[in-house]
């Protein structure tokens, strides 16, 4: 079975042609091959299967613990530029079924090679209404206080089809280890939770993620999105700009909307290797 290994700033993926190479959604498989002593290693496996309901393409998301996400950010842009290059879809804008709907992303390819190096996806709307991130608050839990742990900080919810929890208090990066695996799992999150630990320097924005199902990550394209969205609503950046915003893994442009109805993100996509595995379990 061919496979493509792709990377959106450091946040790196198997994806699967399961158009021409038909393959169940296989969680279990998933989680092996993301083993990176005894697979090929990966945050998680992309599969790009036909579209639906007017989409070119559909993705599904297994991160590398074999639970099913649903959206990826970094992920979306690696199978825009996948299915791009290789005719999937058309040049140009596309659109994509994800678990959050249908989202349309546009390439941009490098005029020396004429292969795809960036990617803008519309996010769509952010979700705040705390019961849908989904978060045992009702309404918008946007700066609140929040205590767990031993630790009291302030902190957002904020869903992009998948839940983030953000705060911009400054912690030291020893309690940022120790808090991210916990609050995952925290009750406060019935789904448990993408942990952003974010500041604001200069207008641009810098952050750390603990993914759920995927540990501390180079890179988490709705983190960015989520985290922008609560910057903007605290006031802390503009809405209706590009903002720069700094994971470990590299740099996104996000750009929240003010009337909350879309978050635009762009960033680059890169194919790492190709190469063919036997599918086993």
């Amino acid at each position: 079975m061919k496979f493509w290994k792709y990377h959106g700033i450091g946040n790196d993926f198997i994806v699967l042609d399961c158009i021409h190479d038909p393959v169940p959604v296989d969680p279990a498989w998933a989680e092996q091959v993301c083993d990176r002593h005894f697979g090929i290693g990966a945050d998680g496996v992309l599969y790009i299967q036909p579209g639906k309901d007017g989409s070119d393409i559909t993705m599904t998301v297994v991160n590398s613990d074999s639970s099913i996400a649903e959206m990826c950010g970094n992920g979306i842009r690696c199978v825009a530029k996948h299915a791009a290059d290789t005719g999937l879809a058309g040049p140009g804008e596309m659109k994509i079924m994800t678990g959050r709907g249908i989202l349309s992303a546009k390439v941009s390819k490098d005029p020396e090679d004429d292969w795809v190096s960036r990617v803008q996806i519309d996010m769509g709307a952010p979700i705040l209404d705390g019961r849908k991130v989904p978060v045992d608050f009702d309404g918008r839990f946007i700066n609140q206080p929040f205590e767990a742990y031993g630790a009291k900080f302030r902190a957002n919810a904020v869903s992009m089809g998948n839940p983030h929890f953000i705060t911009f208090d400054p912690l030291s990066d020893s309690e940022i280890d120790r808090l991210g695996p916990l609050l995952e799992k925290h009750p406060f999150f019935p789904k448990k939770t993408n942990v952003e630990f974010a500041q604001v320097r200069d207008g641009k924005i810098y952050i750390r993620v603990y993914e759920r199902g995927a540990a501390w990550t180079l890179a988490c394209g709705t983190g960015a999105c989520a985290t922008t969205v609560a910057a903007a609503l605290n006031g802390l950046v503009p809405f209706d700009t590009p903002v720069d915003v700094r994971l470990p893994g590299g740099w996104l442009k996000i750009n929240a909307s003010s009337k909350l109805d879309r978050v635009l993100m762009e960033g680059p996509a890169e194919l790492v290797y190709e190469g063919n595995i036997e599918y086993l379990r």
